[in-house]
């Protein structure tokens, strides 16, 4: 359909960004407890600093960055560690914040558009697994012989992106809703925050022990 542009096999590689989307990942995850935590606004904002980081690395993968770090064992260590250190310290917080933290007045627990944009961001820039898929995935629908081959990965962009969009939007608005029934059941929202804050634990655990 696509092939004019550079573009291969455009149905399989739907298939797959649907199913790697859908997946369950510490991108995903900020965002559900955003869209739980602070609502449809911050969700989306939370969301944002997503779209980002993915444009930033699929940019890097085309010029070449991305398989410059996945080729170099220490630079790919580096940004291994960075994410799981980064993770374990969002979910200490969480967790300290949930069981630890006294109760504070909203105004001073409430975090502004700008903190949760950079640390959507941060997740996003610091998952080597991100990497991987922008070097081993894009290329094989790609047809490298097309004179344009920005075009095509820009193509890719868009269709991931506009995946990314649906699902994220999906866990927006779901998140609102789950709010709106914990708000009513105080010990299932601090179960529920506690199983969010070990969750981040465990991704940092499995991106520390993953081998490059």
């Amino acid at each position: 359909m696509l092939e004019s542009f550079g573009v291969l096999n455009l149905w399989t590689y739907l298939a797959g960004v649907i199913f790697i989307i859908v997946l369950p990942g510490p991108n995903t995850l900020f965002v559900l407890k955003t869209g739980i935590s602070r609502g449809i606004r911050a969700g989306y904002t939370a969301a944002l600093g997503v779209f980002i980081g993915d444009a930033i690395l699929i940019f890097c993968a085309y010029i070449g960055v991305a398989t410059l770090i996945r080729t170099t064992p220490l630079l790919f260590t580096l940004v291994r560690y960075l994410g799981a250190i980064y993770l374990l310290f969002l979910g200490v917080k969480i967790l300290y914040a949930n069981f630890v933290q006294k109760n504070l007045p909203e105004h001073q627990t409430l975090e502004d558009s700008h903190s949760i944009l950079r640390k959507s961001l941060t997740l996003s820039l610091t998952n080597p697994k991100a990497i991987l898929f922008y070097v081993s995935f894009f290329v094989q629908f790609i047809d490298f012989n097309y004179t344009h081959t920005g075009l095509s990965y820009t193509i890719l962009a868009m269709i991931l992106e506009s995946v990314s969009f649906i699902y994220m939007s999906t866990l927006i608005f779901a998140g609102s809703m789950l709010a709106h029934f914990f708000s009513h059941k105080k010990r299932l929202a601090k179960l529920g925050n506690g199983l969010i804050g070990l969750l981040f634990l465990g991704f940092a655990t499995r991106l520390a022990t993953l081998s490059s």
